[in-house]
Formats: C-alpha cells, structure tokens, sequence
C-alpha cells in the first residue's frame, strides 16, 4: 500500500499511535453481566482509521461498543473453512425483506446459510446500502485517503485486513456499516442519521465458524470537513448454544437459512 521505502516507515511508525490497542482478556470491562473473562477470545480497541480481522469459532459471542459514540464500523464477514462463502449484504436484505438490520437479523452468506446473528443491539441504526470510502472518495474529502495518509479509506483498510488472512482484494465485497444509519425516503432520496450517541453496541453470534474483518473510517455520506471516527471496542467471548434459540424462527425465511447452515456444519 506504500510505494516508496520512506512511506512505509512513516506508515509503520504512525502505527504506534494509531493501530489497535490489544488490551489483556483478564481486564475486559465491555463483557455482559455473567460472562466469565476467562472465556474472552478477543478484546481490542479500534481507532478512528484503525482495522481488525480475527477468526472466531462456531458460538462464539462479539460485542461491537461504540465507545464515545461517533464511530463507524464497516463489517465483513466469511467462512472460516471457506472464504469464498461470505456476506451477501444483496441477499441479506433481500432474503429478510428488510434494508434496515436490527434485533433479530441475520448475516447471510451468497450460499443461503446464516454466517452471524444480531442478538443484541441498543444501537439499531446501521447501513447495508452505501458501502465504505474508496481512496479516490477519501482522496477527494480529505486530500489523501491511503491507508498510510491521515485520512484511511474503508475499502483499503478491510483488503488490509483480509490480506492477514491470505485472502487478495477480490475477496472484499460490499460491507455493512454499524452505527451509522441511512433511509430511503419517498422520493428516492437518502437521509443519513450520524448523530453521536456514545456507549450503544451490537452484539453477533457465529453460526459457522467465521473470519470478522472490520474498519472504522467515517461513513461515506458523512459531509463534515474533519476525519471523524472514534474509537470501537471489539470483546469476543466463547458462549454455549441454548438449548431453545429464540433467533431460529423468528420468519419462515430465516429458519430455512438456520436450517442450510446446520447441514452445512454438522
């Protein structure tokens, strides 16, 4: 992502105050009430312009906290086993015959199988139409959008983050964008909701076990002149699966996706 020898020592330096902030799992303080920290499998702060990308198994509970409240995490997801099976925001919203994901949702792979379920989430307000920044979007905006500049775009940063998992450019399709939301309105129009509202989460369950790779750069509709997006905390914690799921049958539609991926992961 760096052309010359001296960007990528500036790029590699500039990291000491920007990358992610691995934290130790015994001092995990964005863990439900009952979950035992000994069960943490990931716990990390995100800055504004950072990324993240970690394998988590079938089960397995994330929690995205909006720490001060005006980040914007773009989300992608795929199987772990097979990264060519990944999130279909298309059929994810198509399948639900629902554009705006809240409780209850599924992220659904181009295969018709549940890859995670929102299980929790005070925020409700996300974004499956409008996809991350680009650097020519960035480039424009804020005068440099490379990942190595102040100003990283979405795009560069989520091919970063999947390349730490062998996988190339043309693996990164459409994300999802947390925390920020858009609507469509009558006349076509989009109406962009970027209000700050600091310590919302979303919390995702694996239904497979997954790769999470994720960005936190200012959403695309997001006029203000400043690069603005604050830090994300990322607590991922091992869960047993009830013996009564209350997501399974929530819609005729989301069964028929639990019950592809069960013959998929038995």
């Amino acid at each position: 992502m760096t052309s010359t020898l001296e960007e990528a020592r500036e790029h590699a330096r500039r990291q000491a105050g920007v990358s992610p902030l691995t934290i130790p799992a015994t001092s995990a303080t964005y863990l439900p009430d009952g979950v035992d920290a000994g069960t943490v499998l990931w716990d990390e702060a995100v800055p504004g312009g950072g990324y993240s990308a970690r394998v988590l198994p079938r089960d397995a509970m994330l929690r995205v906290t909006d720490v001060e409240g005006d980040a914007c995490v773009q989300l992608l997801v795929c199987s772990a086993a097979n990264p060519g099976e990944r999130l279909n925001v298309a059929d994810t919203v198509k399948v639900q015959w629902q554009a705006y994901l809240g409780p209850d949702a599924l992220l659904l792979s181009d295969m018709g199988r549940v890859l995670m379920t929102l299980v929790d989430d005070t925020s409700a307000r996300h974004d499956c139409l409008c996809g991350t920044s680009n650097k020519r979007s960035n480039d424009g905006r804020y005068g440099d959008g490379s990942v190595s500049g102040p100003a990283p775009n979405g795009r560069d940063l989520l091919v970063l983050g999947a390349a730490k998992h062998g996988l190339g450019r043309v693996d990164v399709g459409p994300s999802i964008n947390l925390f920020k939301s858009v609507r469509v309105a009558g006349d076509g129009s989009l109406a962009f909701d970027g209000a700050v509202r600091a310590g919302t989460h979303v919390q995702l369950r694996a239904e497979m076990d997954v790769l999470v790779v994720l960005a936190n750069t200012p959403h695309p509709l997001d006029d203000r002149p400043d690069y603005t997006a604050t830090t994300v905390r990322l607590t991922a914690w091992r869960a047993p699966r009830p013996d009564v799921d209350p997501f399974r049958a929530t819609s005729p539609e989301r069964l028929r996706a639990f019950q592809n991926t069960e013959e998929h992961v038995r």
